[in-house]
């Protein structure tokens, strides 16, 4: 599976969730020499203004990284870096409610991805899901995607690495839609899951 599959799964499934968004694929940045692209933009339309930044991940990604540490450099740089140059911009909104900026660290759901996330869970998992850029409320979100299939149908989905529930847990397996891609990757991953010796 490739970047480009998630990122049509991501468009198709923000096209059809709001109406008449802004959306740029490999958005660049650029903040005094520090430089970067972002994989998507999104930005919903006035008045609940959002902002999405999604970094995507797929198996010739994880392959060619050195390890978590450097996936999580590239998705801290965007958080610090995006808003900085004069290209974008993020505005404080009075009785928002909800975050203003949504940013993501999609994993696509295949057996290399599941080893890799599972291999780093701990450094994944501490990736703390609120904060504030600019004064703006905003939430991080590590996952992997399920139903890329259902993305025009705005049902693309995500299994939460940095949430309530450890990558690792039974609580989590259950969480995964049954026959999905990401099922079939743990299934055939070299990984151990709570109550589950043999997955």
């Amino acid at each position: 599976m490739r970047e480009d599959e998630l990122a049509t799964a991501v468009v198709e499934h923000v096209e059809a969730a709001f109406e008449e968004p802004e959306i740029r694929l490999e958005e660049p940045y650029n903040h005094y020499g520090t430089r970067g692209v972002v994989d998507v933009y999104a930005r919903t339309p006035p008045p609940e203004r959002v902002t999405y930044l999604a970094e995507l991940k797929a198996d010739p990604a994880v392959r060619m990284a050195s390890g978590a540490n450097e996936i999580l450099r590239q998705y801290r740089r965007v958080e610090r870096y995006f808003f900085r140059d004069d290209a974008h911009d993020l505005r404080t909104r009075l009785g928002r409610d909800g975050p203003g900026l949504r940013l993501l660290l999609l994993f696509a759901p295949t057996v290399r991805c599941v080893e890799h996330v599972f291999e780093h869970r701990s450094l994944y998992a501490s990736i703390d899901p609120e904060l504030s850029v600019d004064g703006v409320p905003a939430a991080r979100k590590v996952a992997f995607l399920v139903n890329l299939g259902d993305a025009p149908d705005c049902g693309l989905g995500f299994c939460s690495v940095n949430g309530d529930v450890s990558v690792g847990s039974a609580a989590f397996r259950e969480a995964v839609p049954g026959e999905s891609r990401l099922a079939e990757a743990l299934a055939a991953a070299d990984v151990d899951i709570d109550g589950d010796a043999d997955a």
